[in-house]
């Protein structure tokens, strides 16, 4: 159940933005084997003024942040990255231009299938891929 959130500047199509989240989804499908149907994704699309970016950096600057059950390999992890940047470069956007944060919160801290926490309940595929 990744939620995910992608940051960038205004000014990108709602075609380019759909090719972005199913691009990271598609990752998220390989690399860490989640069902297809399990999409939680949101975009965060800021005025320039509202999100500084490096000066090294081009206009597409993108963050990647998924909140992630923990339990996924170190290698798995390594080819999500891997995928993300490929799939974000064939829509444009370079790889130094994409920046991923994973954050994996313990399955009690998450409430799931009507409140209760996810360490209790059966979720419905592996995480220790």
């Amino acid at each position: 159940m990744p939620l995910v959130t992608l940051s960038f500047r205004k000014g990108r199509t709602p075609e380019h933005k759909q090719a972005l989240m199913q691009a990271v989804h598609a990752s998220l499908v390989e690399a860490f084997q989640i069902p297809t149907w399990d999409l939680n994704q949101r975009i965060w699309e800021l005025d320039p003024e509202n999100f500084q970016i490096p000066s090294t950096k081009s206009e597409k600057y993108t963050i990647v942040e998924m909140t992630v059950f923990p339990g996924r390999s170190l290698e798995a992890k390594k080819k999500l990255y891997q995928l993300i940047v490929t799939k974000l470069e064939a829509l444009g956007i370079q790889r130094a231009d994409v920046v991923i944060v994973l954050h994996e919160p313990a399955l009690d801290n998450w409430g799931v299938k009507g409140g209760v926490p996810a360490s209790q309940v059966d979720i419905g595929f592996k995480v220790d891929v």
